[in-house]
């Protein structure tokens, strides 16, 4: 018996290998969360630089990619070694603080790891081994880093929402109308709902600021949801939203009540989008089902 019989003839044993995978990716995206963010500034300032014609306007110092330079200890800049680096034990072990220094690491990382294996296991045991599993993965694991650097930073990076959304549209060439409404759903949904997650939000984005003359949310929203009706068909659009709005303005109720955040202060509607939009893909069928049936609508 192969390797790939014993995953699709089991469950728990795809699941948990799955998970393991996760933690790996999880480690990946942590670099993705906190570097990509100076990488895009990096490039901007330098763009700026040229405009200015200040051809010298990079910023002086080493390059900065996300393969290198390697980890290291933000504080004395010790690397981090291979046996530092293991998903979430290395962070136990070492109590969350440096090796070399002693200064604290911050709870996130392990959290990401973590919560990247969790998904991606949760994904594997819902989907099963197969190609509809590999295309939920690579969803979660550009959602997780969007979530992050959204939450960091109030920004949805072209870079992964444009991918995401490409991704989705190429692999609906690969739907099986056989299998009913699952991963990716066909080329018809998907550009329909490519183009329909864009031109809502994109329509009260502009009415929203006609009433107010303020901007409610960035352009990076339009393609999340936008990628989000790609791979997920248009059928899933209005249950993503109303998932997304419930929870952030829960959310944001909560921030303001507890003094948090202020009531100007914006608040990053990627991750509710990425939340629902994740939900939506494992059991969006069975939500809209269920409330047909309960309001009697079937």
């Amino acid at each position: 018996m192969d390797i790939v019989t014993i995953l699709e003839s089991h469950r728990g044993i795809f699941s948990a290998a799955v998970f393991l995978l996760g933690l790996v990716i999880g480690s990946f995206l942590n670099v993705v969360i906190y570097r990509l963010p100076l990488i895009l500034e990096r490039q901007w300032r330098a763009q700026c630089a040229e405009l200015d014609g200040r051809a010298d306007g990079a910023e002086a110092g080493e390059s900065l990619t996300l393969a290198s330079p390697r980890s290291h200890c933000p504080a004395c800049k010790a690397p981090v070694t291979a046996i530092q680096n293991i998903p979430v034990l290395s962070w136990l072990a070492l109590r969350g603080r440096c090796a070399s220094c002693g200064t604290r690491i911050s709870a996130r990382y392990p959290a990401v790891e973590l919560a990247t294996g969790l998904l991606s296991a949760i994904v594997a045991w819902h989907f099963g081994f197969g190609f509809e599993a590999a295309c939920a993965l690579t969803i979660t694991w550009i959602l997780i880093p969007l979530t992050g650097i959204d939450t960091d930073t109030q920004l949805l990076p072209d870079v992964l929402t444009l991918p995401l959304l490409w991704l989705g549209l190429v692999a609906s060439l690969w739907h099986d109308p056989a299998s009913g409404v699952g991963l990716p759903v066909s080329p018809r949904d998907a550009i329909i709902g490519g183009a329909a997650g864009y031109l809502f939000l994109w329509g009260v984005f502009h009415a929203f600021k006609l009433l107010t003359g303020k901007e409610g949310m960035g352009y990076g929203d339009f393609k999340l949801f936008a990628a989000l009706g790609a791979w997920l068909g248009w059928q899933m659009l209005p249950l993503i939203l109303l998932l997304s709005a419930a929870v952030g303005a829960a959310v944001g109720i909560l921030l303001i009540a507890t003094r948090r955040q202020g009531r100007e202060v914006p608040i990053p509607y990627g991750p509710y989008l990425a939340g629902a939009g994740w939900i939506a893909m494992l059991w969006g069928p069975k939500i809209v089902e269920g409330y047909l049936s309960v309001s009697g609508l079937r």
